[in-house]
């Protein structure tokens, strides 16, 4: 069996706790410190007592001298704290974003190449099963492609001040929608060209701006939006949309509306976010008499999905299995750098009020 991978987990909010979660029951991990500035204030999850506490990142690194770090902090420390683990000799798996900017996520990606370190991003649905069928289904509707996504979340209870923070650090659409151009690219195949976004201020409480709606072209003539707004005022009327429309039909995830947790807004629900419980295949032949359509649409169930947290475990065995079998990585690192540019485009859109061409 191959050496067990001393982890160090940086982070214990919703995705740290997770990770540490998965590498707790998985034993080709063992967790050598979980590490947050105020760990040592807060309730620590009972399956993960027990494990050293740290809350200076330094200190961490120096004393439980791990084989691989887990960055699950606020995005503003991804790209510091990467640099350092990588430069301690530790491989990193690392929540979305990979930074804040183009700079510092470019000097990630170099450094992990220059020391032959493995690096992860946690890209949630690249390990989706349904995601991935999603996207498969999509391939076949030819080009250009139409690519309507969005994940507004309601903030209220737990949620409040989680996104509220997370807005000091990065505005929604670039937070979430690295998931989402991410899958766009994965669908076109295509170079973006240009992107257009649009912002509005709606939550006081919060410094940046709430709301978001980016669109991006591709050198192939497809054309997609993203839109992602927090806040405790914005609406549950179509805050999952998940559609592709291409020449030949389109391809939708429907969402199950049966799935609601007491105390909790369907659109702030984890589990909401990635779970599709179905997809619909709508093709566009018709008859050349009467116009009809030739064929039914199709409905592909997604029963047994993985849930919120199978999917981190599923994320955390890849990242073992990139260290234990050197695998090759410069594909996702290349479209981590790629998705956070086109995001960041749209920030940048938003700011100077004018269409943003890629170079």
């Amino acid at each position: 069996m191959a050496n067990v991978v001393k982890v160090l987990v940086v982070g214990l909010g919703n995705m740290g706790a997770s990770h540490a979660s998965a590498y707790h029951r998985n034993p080709g991990f063992e967790i050598v410190g979980l590490m947050s500035r105020s760990i040592k204030s807060k309730p620590i999850p009972g399956e993960l007592k027990g494990y050293p506490l740290f809350e200076d990142y330094d200190e961490a690194l120096r004393v439980a001298k791990p084989d691989a770090v887990s960055i699950n902090s606020w995005p503003n420390s991804h790209a510091e704290y990467a640099i350092k683990a990588i430069n301690a000799g530790a491989h990193v798996f690392m929540e979305k974003p990979l930074a804040t900017n183009i700079a510092d996520a470019e000097a990630v990606v170099k450094l992990a190449r220059e020391k032959n370190k493995k690096l992860v991003l946690g890209y949630i649905l690249r390990v989706h099963p349904s995601w991935m069928k999603f996207t498969e289904l999509a391939q076949t509707l030819g080009k250009p492609l139409v690519m309507r996504l969005n994940l507004n979340q309601q903030s209220g209870g737990p949620t409040y001040d989680w996104h509220k923070n997370l807005i000091d650090s990065l505005i929604p659409i670039v937070d979430c929608g690295v998931h989402y151009v991410d899958v766009m690219c994965q669908m076109t195949k295509a170079r973006p060209v240009r992107v257009h976004g649009i912002g509005a201020k709606l939550w006081a409480e919060a410094d940046k701006q709430n709301y978001g709606h980016l669109h991006v072209e591709f050198d192939d003539g497809s054309v997609g939006w993203y839109e992602a707004g927090w806040g405790p005022m914005m609406s549950e009327v179509a805050y999952f949309v998940k559609d592709v429309v291409g020449p030949k039909g389109a391809v939708s995830i429907v969402p199950n509306p049966k799935a609601h947790k007491e105390g909790v807004s369907d659109s702030s629900d984890i589990d909401q976010h990635t779970k599709t419980d179905a997809i619909q295949y709508h093709h566009a032949e018709v008859n050349p008499g009467d116009k009809s359509f030739v064929r039914k649409d199709e409905i592909f169930t997604m029963t047994d999905e993985p849930n919120h947290q199978e999917l981190c475990d599923r994320e955390q065995a890849f990242f073992l299995k990139a260290i234990q079998e050197d695998l090759d990585l410069t594909e996702s690192m290349d479209a981590a750098v790629n998705s956070l540019r086109i995001v960041l485009a749209a920030e940048q859109s938003i700011n100077e009020k004018r269409v943003v061409e890629l170079a």
